[in-house]
């Protein structure tokens, strides 16, 4: 019989955008005993995660909490929960993540309405708003933060603009949320879903979302509580009920609320380890965190021009958590990815579709996004150009960075 040896997983620094390093005190909390799902520890802990997300959402919704699964779980939960077959759906595209939602979309058999721009662009917010206005939709689904393109699309005015049209916006923030400002109230977003995997340093395998009441209303008029624990008062006819049971944020929200109805056995580990994420986020202080990823994003920005590299999105709509650099003409760039990763230990991203083969991408996220790690990135990315005979400048790139470093509050 085989004998499989005991994990020993190697140390990497993880520059990718997504998943990253998870914070030492996460990895220590999912050690924590295991608890049954109604343990009134439990509950209290379930209660706190839910409050913890509120605040990192900037929210007063009474709805805030993770669905058990990747990010994309929370996308598929939100979007599966609201749309009835023919709804109309306003998906902007202006990267891979757009072309996710659309994919969803599809599959609840929404009547699909598309935008697209090229890639490393967003749009203006007007042109979203007068293609809402065209389209009538019943949601817009688009995406914050954009990780194939490392861009970040405005919404401050469009989503005052869908709640005067009636209309429901979907937004995709697994990229944005904990290193960048994602202000659900502020910019009257309707259903926002994030990720852990990211600016929160923890492990992937939650989708953090919220939604407000006029999400809720819809979710009530799809409800069906399934045969096995469905009460009585419970059973009704229902036009259309959300097709999915496991994604179904109807019956979610009475496991989530005070009724415990026992839908699922909940991801204990992964509860434990979201709760630590955010407490550790929150003692930071949203603002500081976002500050602290700005930093750190301009170091990197300026070690990267400082090598002679030229930046992909370099432009005022950049997402300050991902950094996008141009292949030099004649590298092969899975080979210097290869030789970071077997050489250095460190792991950056290639990109996809039209970008595939022409950008590297460089995450500064969470618990990833620390000086030593910038520095250490931009030292191992010069050498291994330099052996690849790329065209750089040799010794200015930690040399920009430190400049960054010397003039910020970054210890």
């Amino acid at each position: 019989m085989t004998q499989y040896r005991e994990i020993h997983a190697p140390l990497r620094t993880i520059m990718t955008p997504g998943p990253v390093e998870a914070d030492p005190r996460v990895l220590r909390a999912m050690s924590t005993p295991i608890l049954g799902q109604f343990d009134p520890e439990f509950t209290r802990m379930m209660n706190e995660t839910m409050d913890m997300l509120r605040q990192t959402f900037q929210t007063t919704n009474q709805w805030a909490f993770p669905v058990d699964g990747t990010s994309r779980s929370g996308l598929e939960a939100v979007l599966c929960s609201l749309i009835e077959p023919g709804d109309k759906v306003l998906v902007p595209i202006f990267g891979r993540f757009g072309h996710l939602l659309t994919e969803i979309a599809e599959r609840q058999g929404a009547e699909l309405h598309l935008m697209e721009c090229p890639w490393g662009q967003v749009f203006d917010q007007q042109a979203v708003i007068d293609e809402v206005k065209r389209v009538q939709p019943k949601i817009l689904a688009i995406v914050h933060g954009e990780t194939s393109t490392g861009c970040m699309q405005p919404l401050d005015l469009i989503g005052p603009a869908c709640r005067e049209l009636g209309v429901l916006t979907v937004v995709d923030a697994v990229a944005s949320i904990g290193g960048a400002p994602v202000k659900v109230d502020e910019w009257q977003l309707d259903a926002v879903i994030g990720g852990t995997q990211k600016c929160i340093s923890v492990p992937s395998g939650m989708a953090p979302i919220t939604y407000n009441e006029r999400v809720e209303r819809i979710l009530t008029s799809r409800k069906k509580v399934e045969r096995g624990v469905a009460l009585e008062s419970d059973r009704r006819d229902v036009a259309y009920p959300i097709r999915s049971n496991y994604f179904d944020l109807s019956q979610l929200q009475d496991y989530w609320g005070p009724r415990r109805l026992n839908h699922h056995t909940e991801a204990t580990s992964m509860l434990y380890a979201l709760r630590e994420g955010l407490r550790i986020l929150l003692e930071e202080g949203l603002e500081a965190r976002f500050a602290r990823h700005k930093i750190h994003e301009q170091a990197l920005m300026a070690g990267i021009r400082g090598m002679g590299l030229e930046l992909f999105n370099d432009v005022t709509w950049k997402l300050p958590v991902v950094t996008c650099v141009k292949i030099p003409a004649g590298i092969d760039g899975e080979a210097v990815r290869t030789t970071l990763l077997k050489q250095f230990g460190i792991e950056i991203a290639s990109s996809f579709g039209p970008l595939h083969g022409q950008i590297w991408r460089i995450g500064t996220m969470g618990y990833s996004c620390r000086k030593e790690n910038v520095l250490f990135v931009l030292a191992a990315l010069e050498a291994v150009l330099i052996r690849n005979h790329a065209p750089i400048v040799i010794g200015r790139g930690v040399q920009e960075a430190l400049d960054v470093y010397e003039h910020s509050d970054i210890s």
